[in-house]
């Protein structure tokens, strides 16, 4: 799959999450097989592109051929702006939120809440991609309820604004998480469309990342919440989309070793105290699943520093390999 002049290494790609997809997961991800990623997003907020907290965001994590950074907002001037402004910084393809659910993005009236008004969309798609010469590509939900799934009418807006690219989540705002994520609607959008159609919602295995592709038509998907604790869920569905053949799981070994290259990056990228807090999801996420994995989570999450997370960690999976 190809973005303007950039080429996906493969069509599985990680989807960009606030808090989560920072550069030292993207870069493990990629790692473990994903074909490309994309940056936690940047708010269009010009008072924010000095804090530390949107540079970290905005990194380019060096294993991309392309820096793919998302923006969110609501004004097409201020967004266009910070478009400008990650692309003078080194992006390479700008993706413009529109799928966010969340209650405090949803009521400044940017993320997905924006598919309300298309007139707005193609305002700020328009201003976007006249104001950078880099690809710009969207990311949206098939509409904000169930009753008003206007995805396919957003998705021919895209299209004739430059859009380059289209990454469609299979529910509405409305749905946040809840339910099962659809799949007609990105299905009718490629359909009817001449540009890349990204499918996301729900792809938690190699098999159900087969039966989407299948099923859409879509040009690649997009894994999301599925990856958290599992990194090497990109190589098993790489693997079975090539072969049809399932990878064996990785062993207690490997995941220890892959979680504690994890954690390094984590105090190497954020610091000691930003670092450590900011493993604690993770060290949850890898532990799940695992025997004796709440009672590890009761204690790690309650140290302060990354010698005691390192410690707690070796002396978990040491259990788990012994036993």
């Amino acid at each position: 799959m190809q973005i303007g002049n950039y080429t996906l290494k493969n069509n599985v790609i990680l989807a960009p999450m606030a808090g989560i997809t920072d550069s030292p997961f993207r870069r493990l991800c990629k790692e473990m097989g994903a074909g490309m990623t994309v940056s936690e997003m940047v708010s269009s907020n010009s008072l924010l592109w000095g804090s530390v907290k949107t540079l970290r965001r905005a990194t380019h994590d060096g294993t991309d051929s392309a820096h793919w950074v998302q923006i969110l907002g609501s004004d097409p001037k201020l967004l266009a702006k910070a478009a400008q402004h990650n692309v003078d910084n080194g992006a390479q393809i700008i993706d413009i939120n529109m799928g966010c659910p969340a209650k405090k993005i949803c009521n400044t009236m940017a993320g997905s809440a924006l598919l309300k008004d298309e007139s707005l969309v193609a305002n700020i798609l328009e201003t976007v991609v006249n104001a950078v010469e880099v690809p710009v590509t969207l990311k949206i939900r098939t509409g904000w309820d169930k009753e008003h799934r206007n995805g396919l009418h957003i998705a021919k807006i895209a299209e004739q604004a430059g859009i380059q690219a289209l990454s469609v989540h299979g529910r509405t705002q409305a749905c946040k998480f809840g339910g099962e994520a659809e799949y007609d609607t990105i299905t009718n959008i490629k359909a009817i469309s001449n540009i890349p159609i990204i499918a996301n919602g729900d792809i938690d295995s190699p098999e159900k990342a087969k039966y989407v592709l299948d099923y859409t038509k879509a040009d690649a998907i997009m894994v999301g919440r599925a990856a958290f604790g599992r990194p090497w869920l990109f190589r098993e569905i790489l693997h079975y989309l090539q072969t049809g053949e399932e990878l064996p799981n990785p062993t207690v070994l490997e995941i220890r070793d892959v979680l504690l290259n994890h954690l390094e990056k984590l105090y190497e990228f954020y610091g000691e105290y930003t670092g450590v807090r900011m493993a604690r999801k993770h060290l949850s996420w890898y532990s799940k699943g695992q025997r004796n994995g709440a009672e590890f989570r009761n204690v790690v999450n309650r140290v302060d520093s990354s010698i005691e997370q390192i410690t707690l960690t070796k002396e978990f999976f040491a259990g788990l390999i012994i036993n």
